[in-house]
């Protein structure tokens, strides 16, 4: 036996998409930097008393959803550093120079485009500390910046 268990074929059928939960400080802040900034949309929102807790946001074929941590209460929580420090998200893309383009059209600083593991990659990161990164194939050699293309 090699060690790697096999996923039963309906189990592995019935899994269909993973949308990454992140807890942010601020919502109002997280939701304008993810819709304005990075272009996502709202696809669903929860609004208990009429303020948004939580919302399921899309871009393309990506989803995440936000949600804003209580700093009071019984379920409060207050961390110890920036929420996302150390969590990266991957976006696969059909062509990240031009999300590199489009986010900058918008404001947001995202790093100079280079090429990893064949691929075109540009980053960012949110108010709370995550790291995105938007990827995409090329045959560019390994190492090149956008900047040394002609």
């Amino acid at each position: 036996m090699s060690g790697v268990a096999k996923i039963d074929a309906k189990v592995a059928a019935n899994v269909k998409q993973v949308v990454p939960f992140l807890h942010v400080a601020s919502m109002e802040k997280s939701l304008r930097y993810y819709t304005d900034g990075l272009g996502f949309t709202m696809k669903h929102k929860w609004e208990p008393d009429g303020k948004l807790r939580w919302c399921w946001l899309e871009l393309g074929g990506a989803a995440l959803m936000l949600q804003e941590f209580p700093k009071e209460g019984h379920n409060s929580w207050v961390p110890s550093c920036k929420v996302g420090e150390g969590v990266s998200l991957c976006f696969q893309c059909a062509d990240a120079l031009a999300i590199y383009r489009e986010l900058g059209s918008r404001g947001i600083a995202a790093s100079e485009p280079q090429v990893g593991n064949r691929m075109w990659v540009t980053d960012v990161a949110d108010p709370d500390g995550y790291r995105l990164f938007f990827e995409s194939p090329t045959d560019v050699p390994e190492e090149t910046k956008l900047s040394e293309v002609k």
